[in-house]
C-alpha cells in the first residue's frame, strides 16, 4: 500500500472513531437531561411561583420543542445538526453556535496558559527532582506533587483567591476583564492580569503527573548502561540531560501533557464558575443547572472534538520525535 493510501486509510479510522465518539455523546446528553428533575422553563422565569400565565408558558413549552416526546426532540434536534444549526440557547436566547464562538477564545486563552504552565514547570520539577534524588529538593518536590494531586481543584482556586484577592489584593477577585469597563477599552495587559489567578489554579493542580512520570522515567535512563558510561566520561549535569535524557524522556512527557487536555477543560470548567470568568466551562454550567438541553449538547460535543484534535496532534509529534514509531506506522498490515 502506498503512504497516500496508509495515510488515508489512517484519517479515516480517526474519523470514524470520532463520529462514533460524537454520536455516543448527544445520545448521554439527551437521556441525562431526560430524567433530570430540572424545568427548564421554571429555570428561565425564576422558578414555579414566578408571574407568567399559563398560556405564555405553554407558549415557551411549544416554541422550545419542551412538549415532544424524547424521540421526537432528538431527530429535530440530529436533522438540524445535519443542516449546520446546534438550535437556540434557552438560557442566552441565541443559537448554540453564536454563544460557543463568543466564550470559546476567553477559554482557550485561559485552557492554552494553563496547559503550557502544567508541561513546562512539570517537566522542570521531574528532571530537578531525578537528578536530586534522595535528597532534601526531591523530597519537597515528592511532597508538593502528592499533595496537589489529591487537592480539588475548587478548593486550590478558592485557597488561591482568599489569599491573593481577598486577604492581599494583588489580583481582581474574578471576570477576564474590569468591572463597568467597555470592549474596546480592554487591552492586553488587563486581561492577563485577570487570567493569572484561574491560570494557576489549572496548573498547579496539573502539574503533579507530568512532575513525577518525568521524575520516574529520567531515573530509569539515569540508571541504564549507556548513562553510566556517559557519566564515565565526565558528561554531567544539563548536558546530560540534553544529549542521553531528553529524547528518552519526551514521549512519555507527550502523552501526559496531550492527555491532560480533557483534564484541562474539565478543570476550567469549575475554575471559570469560581472566578466568574467568562468562557465555555462557565457557559455549561449555567447549561446544566438550567436545564439547555442544545447549549449542553452544543458545548460537549465541541468539547469532545477538540480533546480528540489535541490527542491526534500528539500520535502526529510521536512520529516526529522518534522516528520507529512512523516506521510501525508505515509497516503496518
Amino acid at each position: 500500500m502506498s503512504a497516500t493510501g496508509r495515510f488515508a486509510k489512517l484519517a479515516l479510522g480517526q474519523l470514524l472513531r470520532l463520529f462514533l465518539l460524537l454520536f455516543a455523546i448527544t445520545i448521554v446528553c439527551f437521556t441525562l437531561l431526560k430524567f433530570s428533575p430540572i424545568d427548564p422553563i421554571e429555570a428561565y422565569i425564576g422558578g414555579e411561583h414566578a408571574s407568567l400565565p399559563p398560556e405564555q408558558i405553554e407558549s415557551l413549552k411549544e416554541y422550545w420543542g419542551l412538549n415532544d416526546s424524547f424521540t421526537v426532540r432528538y431527530f429535530k434536534w440530529i436533522r438540524g445538526l445535519f443542516s449546520g444549526n446546534l438550535g437556540t440557547s434557552i438560557v442566552y436566547n441565541q443559537p448554540v453556535a453564536d454563544v460557543i464562538m463568543e466564550r470559546f477564545p476567553a477559554s482557550l486563552l485561559l485552557m492554552s496558559a494553563a496547559w503550557l504552565l502544567s508541561g513546562i514547570i512539570g517537566f522542570g520539577l521531574g528532571i530537578v527532582s531525578a537528578l536530586n534524588r534522595g535528597r532534601w529538593i526531591d523530597k519537597l518536590i515528592k511532597l508538593y506533587c502528592l499533595t496537589l494531586a489529591s487537592a480539588p481543584i475548587f478548593w486550590v482556586g478558592i485557597l488561591l483567591l482568599i489569599v491573593f484577592s481577598v486577604r492581599l489584593g494583588w489580583f481582581p477577585i474574578g471576570f477576564s476583564a474590569p468591572i463597568g469597563a467597555q470592549a474596546g477599552e480592554v487591552g492586553i495587559g488587563d486581561r492577563l492580569y485577570h487570567l493569572i489567578l484561574p491560570a494557576l489554579t489549572l496548573s498547579l493542580t496539573g502539574v503533579a503527573n507530568i512532575a513525577l512520570h518525568t521524575r520516574q522515567k529520567f531515573i530509569d535512563v539515569l540508571d541504564s548502561d549507556y548513562v553510566l558510561f556517559a557519566k564515565a566520561r565526565g558528561v554531567k549535569g544539563w548536558q546530560l540531560v540534553r544529549r542521553h535524557g531528553m529524547r528518552n524522556m519526551m514521549l512519555p512527557a507527550i502523552t501526559l501533557q496531550f492527555g491532560s487536555i480533557a483534564e484541562v477543560f474539565g478543570g476550567s470548567t469549575l475554575a471559570e464558575s469560581i472566578f466568574s470568568y467568562p468562557g465555555l466551562g462557565h457557559a455549561v454550567v449555567e447549561a446544566g443547572i438550567r436545564g439547555d438541553l442544545p447549549l449542553l449538547v452544543g458545548i460537549s460535543l465541541f468539547a469532545s472534538a477538540f480533546v480528540f484534535a489535541g490527542n491526534a496532534a500528539a500520535n502526529v509529534l510521536y512520529a516526529v520525535i522518534d522516528p520507529r514509531i512512523k516506521e510501525g506506522i508505515r509497516y503496518e498490515h
